[in-house]
């Protein structure tokens, strides 16, 4: 007889731990159910979504997706794997504390065990919330995130250093301003190098999320875990990653009329084993 799958509050126990061990872990971004399970099959211990990943494969740009399909996704990934996912769910889609905290509520009914929430408005004029208010609306998603039932993981993310706003004395404000409001890990995407992410980790007490996906930024697991990350997320590099071997493919098809990439492509058989519970 099968063992039961896990339920929510057990895998966000496991997601909560995976970020107390004595080596990092990596946080596999998948964009649809699919790569979801593909993933899981591959061996990762947790899985989150990718905001950028999932806008693609709606042929749009990140930042075009509204909440509900964002947490339908989330679902849809969540569903997909026994494994505790997280959503990214960019600023929470909306200004307001409280719509911060709808999203926090919404992504554990989808049935996520953590989410992100980031501190970029959508504006070029006006990029990003002012300190206090973006401390104010994490500290409603960490109030949201409390009455869950489960030990829901919180991310609050720094957005300056990959939306143009360079400034690491800002960045650590930021996230210490967020750590007291109640986030539960702390990142800060595209630090531009290992003293920074080091600065960072020394800077804060909870636990840091290194992001891999920015040419000549992605330092390698142990040097990550050296200047004091405790996860380490792949964003969208994997979506880009596949996007990247469609298209060398395609444009073999199209201009060599040849096809190579066959001879060192998954079978299907090979992809309905993953796609097996």
């Amino acid at each position: 007889m099968a063992d039961a799958p896990p339920t929510q509050a057990e895998k966000a126990e496991r997601f909560h731990a995976l970020h107390r061990g004595p080596e990092p872990f990596i946080l596999a971004n998948a964009f649809d159910a699919g790569s979801a399970r593909i993933l899981a099959g591959l061996g990762f211990e947790a899985l989150a979504t990718t905001s950028g990943g999932f806008a693609g494969t709606l042929g749009r740009c990140d930042g075009e997706v509204t909440r509900e399909e964002a947490l339908e996704h989330s679902r849809a990934v969540a569903d997909a794997v026994d494994l505790p996912v997280s959503g990214d769910l960019e600023n929470g889609f909306g200004h307001e504390p409280e719509a911060a905290a709808t999203t926090v509520i919404r992504a554990a009914e989808a049935g996520l065990v953590g989410c992100s929430i980031e501190d970029y408005r959508g504006d070029p004029d006006r990029p990003f919330y002012d300190r206090s208010q973006a401390a104010e609306r994490i500290a409603a998603a960490a109030e949201a995130a409390r009455s869950v039932g489960f030990r829901f993981t919180l991310t609050a993310r720094s957005e300056c250093f990959i939306r143009g706003l360079p400034d690491l004395d800002e960045v650590i404000a930021r996230l210490q301003a967020y750590e007291r409001a109640g986030a539960d890990v702390l990142m800060a995407p595209a630090l531009p190098d290992l003293a920074a992410l080091r600065a960072v980790c020394g800077a804060v007490s909870k636990p840091v999320n290194f992001m891999v996906g920015v040419g000549g930024r992605s330092f390698p697991v142990a040097d990550a875990a050296a200047a004091g990350a405790k996860r380490i997320s792949l964003a969208t590099s994997l979506y880009r990653a596949a996007m990247t071997g469609m298209a060398a493919a395609a444009i073999e098809a199209l201009e060599k009329g040849a096809f190579s990439y066959v001879d060192t492509a998954m079978s299907t058989p090979d992809i309905a084993g993953f796609m097996r519970r």
